[in-house]
Formats: C-alpha cells, sequence, structure tokens
C-alpha cells in the first residue's frame, strides 16, 4: 500500500484537456491536425485513446499505442495526443474522442470531443433543358448533383448573364415569369415567350468550390394555329376523296365477285374403260381397266 501524503500548499493534479480548434473544417484529400493537448496531468505515463463517432456508430482509432484500421498508413499521433489525419476523405466527418486516463491523478480520466467536417466539391450537375416550347406553356429545368459537402445551391445563367434568383428583382428588361429554387436547381417557367429562347447552364456551388453543365438550347417557338387548323382540313378533305372514290367503284362494278355459276361447271367425263372404284381398305380411290369384247 501506498500511502499519500498532502503537504500544505501543494494540490493534487486532475488530468485535465483542451483543444486549440474543436470543430476543424478541411477540403477533401488534404490534411488535418485534430488538437487534443493535456492542460494538467500528473501521471507520467498517461494512456492515450481516439475513437471515431459516426452515424451512432464508435470504432478505435488510435489503441494500445497503435493506429486501427485504415488509419494505419494514413494517420499519426503528433505532440504525444493530437491526431494527424492525411489524405482526408468525405468518410472522415465525424465526431472524434481524444481519451487520456491518468491513474496517479485525482481526476483519473478526462475526454474531448473534436468534430471534423471534411468539405467536398460539388461534381458536374446533370441539367436537364427542354429543346423546344411553344409561346405561352410552362417550361421546367432542372439541374442537380449529390456528390458535393456540405450540400450544393444551384444558379441559372442564360447566354452565360446570371438569372436573378425572383424574377420580379430582376433589373434586366425581361419580362418572363420564373420561379428558381436555389435548393433543388428547378427553374421553371410558367408562361415563356420568344425571349426565353437561349442557352442554358447551371452551376453548383458549396464552400469547397463549384462545377458547372455545358450550355443547352432552348427554343420558344410560334405555335401556328391557323397552320394546325389548315392542315387538319386538307387531311379532312384527302379522307373525303378517298371514300367518294370507294363508293364510285363500287357502283361501276370494280369490287364484284368473279364467281363461277352451276351451270359453267362440267363434270369431267371419265375415260373409256375404266371404272373408278373405292375400297375400305384403302380409303381412296383407284381404278382397274376392263376390257369389252
Amino acid at each position: 500500500y501506498y500511502l499519500l501524503f498532502v503537504f500544505p500548499g501543494c494540490r493534487l493534479l486532475a488530468v485535465e484537456l483542451t483543444s486549440s480548434n474543436t470543430k476543424p473544417v478541411v477540403q477533401e484529400f488534404q490534411s488535418v491536425e485534430l488538437s487534443c493537448i493535456i492542460k494538467s496531468i500528473a501521471t507520467p505515463d498517461p494512456r492515450i485513446e481516439w475513437k471515431k463517432i459516426r452515424d451512432g456508430e464508435t470504432s478505435y482509432v488510435f489503441f494500445n499505442n497503435e493506429m486501427q484500421g485504415d488509419f494505419v498508413t494514413r494517420a499519426e499521433i503528433l505532440s504525444r495526443t493530437s491526431l494527424v489525419i492525411k489524405n482526408t476523405t468525405r468518410m472522415d466527418t465525424a465526431t472524434y474522442r481524444c481519451e487520456v486516463a491518468a491513474p496517479s491523478d485525482t481526476k483519473t480520466i478526462d475526454e474531448i470531443n473534436i468534430q471534423l467536417t471534411v468539405q467536398v466539391k460539388p461534381m458536374t450537375p446533370r441539367c436537364s433543358v427542354p429543346k423546344a416550347v411553344p409561346v405561352g406553356k410552362s417550361a421546367s429545368l432542372h439541374c442537380h448533383e449529390n456528390e458535393g459537402f456540405p450540400k450544393s445551391t444551384y444558379s441559372w445563367y442564360r447566354n452565360s448573364e446570371p438569372l436573378s434568383p425572383d424574377s420580379k428583382s430582376s433589373t434586366k428588361p425581361h419580362n418572363s415569369s420564373y420561379t428558381l429554387n436555389p435548393a433543388t436547381g428547378t427553374l421553371v417557367f410558367h408562361a415563356v415567350h420568344k425571349g426565353d429562347t437561349g442557352r442554358y447552364s447551371c452551376i453548383a456551388t458549396n464552400d469547397a468550390g463549384f462545377a458547372k453543365c455545358e450550355e443547352q438550347e432552348m427554343e420558344v417557338y410560334d405555335l401556328n394555329i391557323g397552320g394546325i387548323i389548315g392542315g387538319v382540313l386538307v387531311v379532312l378533305a384527302v379522307l373525303v376523296l378517298i371514300t367518294l372514290g370507294i363508293c364510285c367503284a363500287y357502283r361501276r362494278g370494280y369490287f364484284a365477285n368473279g364467281k363461277e355459276s352451276g351451270e359453267s361447271y362440267k363434270t369431267p367425263a371419265k375415260p373409256d374403260g375404266v371404272n373408278y372404284i373405292r375400297t375400305d381398305d384403302e380409303g381412296d380411290f383407284r381404278h382397274k381397266s376392263s376390257f369389252v369384247i
């Protein structure tokens, strides 16, 4: 047994941790340091552990003085307790817990949580633009990507000029009425007109960067009602002429059936000296010759 003496003016230290940054942010594929600093301790050789908490599951990062899992090749301990992660990926976004156990201290264990965020640049968004829309009809344009972190916001461009999120607040002399949702990337024209014709592109943006889809042409054309009606009338006239032609052909007998009458059909005559006899065994006709003396 060990006896512990406390002298006047002296006090036992309790292990205490601190951090220079509890919410570090880093871009994907870069390195980051998770700061865990021992502020005070009496134990000369404390036990140090790092754990990763993601989606409710806890796993070891550093345990028994060794790196664990996929951190073996891309992480190391710096300044005794801090953790450095190299070549970070989006899967590294998580809460990391630094735990220090000091058996000789009055407070034998302390821990601190570090919330790491790995930002991911957006991928090239998928854009959908209708090729042709008649004047006065509605049109929906879509833009989306799901790789970026944090989630991307979207902006639309017509002929390389940005569209205002609110059509009413636009300073451009444009009479189009549309709705743009920066969160979903959907651009809806309620009633297009000729001025909406142009090349459309979309940019996805987040804190890590941006990505743009290729321009796509949307044409707004006039709906020729007179031409449509005229075309329908022409088709109807052709159908009427065809019907009249068929009726005339019937009346003139062009479609009469050429049936042979019963009188025009003659039974072939039997050759002399040949009798046709059907036998029960054979089930068909055969002939046998007979001679008249």
